[in-house]
């Protein structure tokens, strides 16, 4: 959608980008909110968020102008306190235009990165696995073998978010020769509707249904030079490692507000007897304060490289997991028999803390990392 076809209130140069995204999040996305929990994919949704500029807040504008971290995770706190899982696709969407910005392809860097960030076209990122990789977890799932101008990659992913036939995300692959692994990860763009790639349902989730997750098989697909972000990959991954964890920190921050705010919302009626509970509202407003203050400093450098950098930022990512699932228990405590229909928000709520809890890099993964990284030898 391009940004005349938003409502006037919103396509206003005057109206700040905040304002644009609270109003997009409490009109149609907070009407369909139940919807995308049971399996509505939010396109229009999305495309509204990426036309007012929330999607691509973080990057560099056409006219030069610095991306602001700081308002792309606030811009995604606004959306996810409505609604958890397009707060997550959001999420999806920012990190894959991340993806084509640090490519330096032209072929990724022009009309598709335009598109992208005007919410024309919508994308995802494939790199659970990858991360999951270079943390020593799990072994990368895609392998690459070089032909002539370019790769046929071969594999299964599991878990892709944010996906339609027409859509596309970011992928890295073990790159093979005569069947060996030669050290080195090949970074792409792959495209849903490419040849020799099949988009499957996953199992029925408890929650965020509407997330376009599907799993993605490839069969000699060709990468070819337009499509490639990094070869190798892992120069890249460094450079961009601690705004792609930083991001989603919004998302936790969207769900730990909406559950506060659910809180206050009975506090007139049954404050009374909830003064009797642990993780009052307020005592949780001033952790969340807390943690989005340290965040936003986090924000203001998001390419920092250096390994304490990157521990900070996932300690703050772990706080927010961590606070989400306090958070959103306590108000379906708070609540009571109310918070747990399955219509209601706090209940919903719950579900999406424990996801943004379980979403790579999951609360053990980045326990795993922080320990990683603060023990092992430095190189002199």
């Amino acid at each position: 959608m391009n940004p005349a076809d938003l409502p006037p209130e919103l396509a206003t140069p005057c109206v700040p980008l905040l304002e644009a995204v609270r109003a997009i999040a409490q009109g149609p996305l907070a009407a369909q909110a139940y919807a995308i929990d049971r399996g509505a994919y939010p396109a229009d949704v999305l495309k509204q968020l990426a036309a007012a500029g929330a999607m691509s807040a973080h990057l560099t504008q056409a006219d030069g102008t610095p991306g602001d971290y700081r308002l792309a995770i606030q811009a995604m706190a606004e959306v996810a306190k409505v609604c958890g899982a397009t707060g997550f696709m959001m999420w999806c969407q920012c990190v894959a235009g991340l993806y084509l910005q640090a490519s330096g392809n032209p072929a990724l860097m022009g009309d598709r990165l335009a598109q992208h960030m005007r919410g024309q076209t919508l994308g995802g990122t494939g790199l659970s696995n990858p991360m999951k990789s270079f943390a020593q977890i799990e072994a990368l799932l895609l392998k690459a073998t070089p032909v002539d101008g370019g790769y046929l990659v071969n594999g299964t992913l599991p878990w892709v978010s944010n996906l339609a036939p027409d859509h596309y995300f970011g992928a890295i692959a073990a790159v093979q020769v005569d069947g060996g692994c030669t050290g080195r990860e090949l970074m792409f763009m792959l495209r849903c509707d490419a040849p020799g790639v099949t988009l499957k349902a996953c199992p029925e989730f408890s929650g965020m249904e509407g997330t376009g997750t599907y799993s993605v098989q490839c069969k000699d697909l060709f990468v070819g030079a337009d499509d490639i972000v990094a070869d190798p990959a892992k120069p890249l991954i460094a450079r961009i490692r601690g705004g792609f964890v930083l991001l989603q920190c919004g998302i936790a921050a969207g769900v730990i507000q909406g559950a506060i705010d659910s809180m206050w919302a009975v506090e007139g009626q049954l404050g009374h007897v909830n003064r009797f509970l642990e993780d009052r509202p307020a005592d949780l407003q001033a952790e969340c304060d807390g943690l989005l203050a340290r965040v936003m400093k986090l924000a203001e450098t998001p390419f920092d490289t250096s390994n304490d950098y990157f521990i900070d930022v996932l300690d703050a990512r772990a706080h927010g997991a961590e606070l989400a699932l306090r958070a959103a228990q306590s108000a379906l405590l708070h609540q009571g028999a109310r918070g747990y229909l399955m219509r209601s928000e706090v209940q919903r709520r719950v579900r999406e803390a424990q996801f943004v809890a379980i979403v790579t890099p999951a609360i053990k993964h980045l326990r795993k990392e922080i320990h990683r990284l603060s023990t092992e030898e430095m190189p002199a």
